[in-house]
Order: structure tokens, then C-alpha cells, then sequence
């Protein structure tokens, strides 16, 4: 209860530095959105209080229960937002912030697995939108990948 609490003002806490640093002319109109974009900077190499900074990095054991920690937080947003563009953008952030990581991914099977998981994942509900945003997210998609 008590950590619930504390992720809890965490989160409201992200949520007022978000509203603060965001710079583009759409204003917020839902909560859902705002909790979106402070998840976006949390996930984001730019802000402080990062999820992929708080990793602990002693060995992969501890990397890979820290990243599916981070997974679980991205799919319980995804799951509230219920839009396809919400998910994809937030799987394409947490992909993106997964390959910068120091230790390299690429050297650990498991960490490698979860990274290809999500890629297909990305690209199941891509094919689901119209043909433009699939076009527009596609092209997004091959810059992470390559």
C-alpha cells in the first residue's frame, strides 16, 4: 500500500513537470493524455526521475526484471488509453530507450526476446490502423529498428 502511495505521487509529480515542459500548441484536455505524455518523459533519456536511469545494472538478471518492471508500467497505460496510436507510440519510446541502454541488449537472449516481442507487437496493431498512420508509423518503426 504504502509503495502504491509513492507511485502514486511519483506519477502526479511527472505529471505537473509534464504539463510545465510540454512546448506544443495542442493543450491537454484529459488526464489520460497528460499521464500519457509524463510517461512518454519518463520513458525519455531528456527528463529527470527515469525509468531507464533507475535500472540497476550490476548484472542482465537484475536489467531484465528492471525493464519488465518498466513493460508492466507501459502496458498498464496502453490499457487504460484503449487507442492504437497510444500504444504504438509509447511500445515505439520504451523500444527505442531499450536499445540505448548501456549494456548492451543485443549480448542477453532474454532482453533480445523481449525487444523482438514488442517490435512484433508494434507491428501487429500498425497494420490494424488507416493507411496513412501505418505509412507514417512504419517509417518510425525502420528508424528504431536500423
Amino acid at each position: 500500500m504504502i509503495r502504491f502511495k509513492k507511485q502514486t505521487k511519483q506519477t502526479h509529480k511527472t505529471l505537473a513537470a509534464s504539463r510545465k515542459k510540454c512546448s506544443n500548441n495542442i493543450k491537454i484536455s484529459s488526464v489520460k493524455a497528460a499521464s500519457i505524455r509524463a510517461l512518454k518523459l519518463e520513458l525519455s533519456s531528456r527528463s529527470q526521475g527515469e525509468l531507464f536511469e533507475q535500472v540497476n545494472k550490476r548484472n542482465y538478471y537484475f536489467i531484465k526484471k528492471s525493464v519488465r518492471k518498466i513493460l508492466r508500467a507501459v502496458k498498464k497505460y496502453i490499457q487504460y488509453s484503449k487507442k492504437k496510436e497510444t500504444e504504438i507510440d509509447l511500445l515505439l519510446c520504451f523500444c527505442c530507450e531499450l536499445k540505448k541502454m548501456s549494456p548492451s541488449m543485443e549480448e542477453n537472449t532474454a532482453l533480445n526476446n523481449i525487444y523482438k516481442h514488442q517490435i512484433e507487437a508494434i507491428k501487429k496493431t500498425i497494420y490494424s490502423l488507416h493507411e496513412d498512420l501505418q505509412f507514417d508509423y512504419e517509417i518510425e518503426l525502420n528508424k528504431i529498428i536500423e
